[in-house]
């Protein structure tokens, strides 16, 4: 039975003026969400900034977020690291802290061969019970999941149950749903591939665009899910300019000033992550104007 299926959102971490975590503002983010009919949250993963957050930190924002959603829907945690090691300790930290499953992205820098990768996840699976989503997103970290590597997992590895394919590559993700025969639940690392994947087979997104339009986002893969596949196409190609806002500049400086321009105040950026430049700002206003959303 698959985490969940429909949209998930890869969630932001809000920080205080003093850059710690804020947790109070997680909280209404969390409860929106909930509200407004996501199917899961992802917290640390890319968007929630899990690359400057301390082991420490990393491991209290899993635990306070699955205490606080409580099982009230699935919340999966980015336990990811270039050190396998590391990436086993987060994982058993985040499935003692009631995770209901961990997402884990390919080795950055260390740039693994694809023994190295079915070494990586097939270590990092056996240490823990829950199920884990393989993360596939080359752009950042230099490594790339074939199919074949992925068939192999999911045939191998009895924990391994999903991707989140963000490889930009659509021919890639049509030869993983050959080779896994639907046995590997794909969900799409992309905002602007959503409905393309879930045409391969796809069961769903890990979305950024949630954070600020969270029932569209869930709207859209409902739809798509119950066979209206003509309506979801369409909501697909209206939210591409949106789309395109909140990417001009490297993920999540735009979706948090995005979040910020909407009022929820979820604070800034770690370094080496800066402010959006004003005229990426001024873009990005109008995207979301355009689409319906309200700013203040």
């Amino acid at each position: 039975m698959a985490l969940f299926k429909g949209a998930g959102v890869a969630i932001v971490t809000p920080f205080e003026k003093d850059g710690s975590v804020n947790y109070k503002k997680l909280e209404e983010l969390l409860d929106y969400q909930i509200q407004e009919g996501t199917d899961a949250i992802i917290i640390c993963g890319t968007t929630g900034e899990s690359s400057t957050l301390s082991e420490e930190e990393h491991s209290d924002v899993v635990r306070y977020t699955c205490e606080y959603v409580n099982k009230r829907i699935p919340v999966i945690a980015g336990t990811g690291s270039n050190c396998t090691e590391t990436a086993i300790d987060l994982s058993k930290k985040a499935e003692k802290d009631g995770a209901d499953g961990i997402l884990v992205v390919t080795p950055y820098y260390n740039k693994a061969t694809q023994k190295g990768l079915i070494e990586h996840y097939t270590d990092i699976a056996g240490s823990v019970d829950i199920p884990l989503i393989m993360y596939n997103v080359k752009s950042r970290t230099g490594c790339n999941i074939e199919a074949k590597t992925a068939a192999y997992l999911i045939n191998n590895v009895e924990n391994i149950v999903g991707i989140k394919e963000a490889s930009g590559d659509i021919s890639q993700v049509a030869q993983i749903a050959h080779l896994t025969n639907g046995e590997l639940d794909m969900y799409s690392g992309n905002d602007d591939q959503t409905i393309p994947i879930m045409s391969l087979g796809g069961i769903g997104v890990i979305s950024v665009v949630s954070n600020v339009a969270p029932a569209k986002v869930h709207e859209m893969a409902a739809l798509y899910l119950d066979g209206k596949t003509k309506e979801a196409a369409q909501m697909q190609l209206d939210m591409l300019p949106l789309v395109d806002a909140l990417f001009c500049e490297v993920n999540p400086i735009p979706v948090k000033t995005a979040m910020n321009l909407m009022g929820m105040e979820v604070g800034g950026l770690r370094k080496p992550l800066t402010p959006m430049e004003p005229e990426h700002a001024e873009l990005l206003a109008q995207a979301m104007r355009d689409y319906g959303l309200k700013l203040v």
